[in-house]
């Protein structure tokens, strides 16, 4: 069966824009544009549309999803299997989510109080498992694996309000950065004091801080499309005025 853009869209629940995107970056290309100027897609695009939205659910860029998909090694069976380990995982981690409501709404209901540690373990533990799977080998390639597991091993150490107040300069610096770009300088007075929100930020997960490392960390913000693209989907421009920032910071 074929397909327009909108019948495609429709049919694998994402927007006209991004498929037109994924055109024009190469990853889905249509198999023909007809007289009246629509994409037409068929079932080998259909198939491997499903394997990107397999790919981008479970975090990967789509460069990488581009590359993986155009191997000749590529092997859509092997995938599949791939795919289905890491949602039984990603299902595991739901679980123990899961398992965190019950136990607070057990507690709220006169069964056993759970410790704060408790509470947000859950939390922690995803939020380790998504960092390690999107930028875990680059980090251990530049920091060191002791450094990466001191790293882990403190933010699951961190109290409720640590935890809270970690979240909290997360949220303050995206929006800080959402009103500079454009308006303030890095180096000015505004860039220096989101400069140092990131680095109240990473003192949370950081055993040790050098403005040199956190030079080098900045610097993968623009260096690494997924970093960038994390920064960017909120204001364009917000991953290299952050990564000047902290540059005129540690200097």
């Amino acid at each position: 069966m074929e397909y327009t853009v909108k019948q495609l869209g429709d049919l694998a629940g994402v927007s006209g824009r991004t498929l037109r995107y994924y055109d024009q970056i190469d990853l889905l290309k249509p198999t023909m544009v007809n007289e009246s100027g629509y994409r037409i897609y068929g079932p080998r695009e259909v198939d491997r549309l499903q394997q990107i939205l397999f790919y981008r659910e479970l975090g990967v860029d789509l460069s990488t999803i581009k590359d993986l998909l155009d191997s000749p090694d590529f092997n859509e069976r092997d995938a599949l299997r791939e795919h289905h380990q890491q949602l039984l995982e990603k299902r595991k981690q739901l679980d123990l989510l899961l398992r965190n409501v019950e136990q607070t709404l057990a507690a709220l209901e006169g069964g056993k109080p759970m410790t704060d540690q408790a509470k947000f373990m859950g939390f922690k533990e995803r939020l380790i498992k998504d960092n390690e799977e999107k930028y875990g080998r680059e980090v251990r390639e530049k920091y060191g694996d002791e450094a990466a597991d001191a790293s882990n091993a403190k933010l699951m150490g961190l109290t409720e309000e640590q935890f809270a107040e970690m979240q909290r300069l997360a949220e303050e610096i995206i929006a800080s950065l959402v009103k500079a770009v454009g308006k303030e300088k890095p180096e000015g007075p505004e860039g220096q004091r989101i400069a140092e929100l990131h680095r109240q930020w990473l003192s949370f997960t950081w055993p040790t801080y050098s403005k040199e490392a956190h030079a080098n960390l900045a610097e993968m913000y623009v260096a690494d499309e997924r970093f960038t693209a994390y920064y960017d989907q909120h204001r364009e421009g917000a991953a290299q005025f952050l990564r000047d920032a902290i540059a005129a910071y540690a200097k």
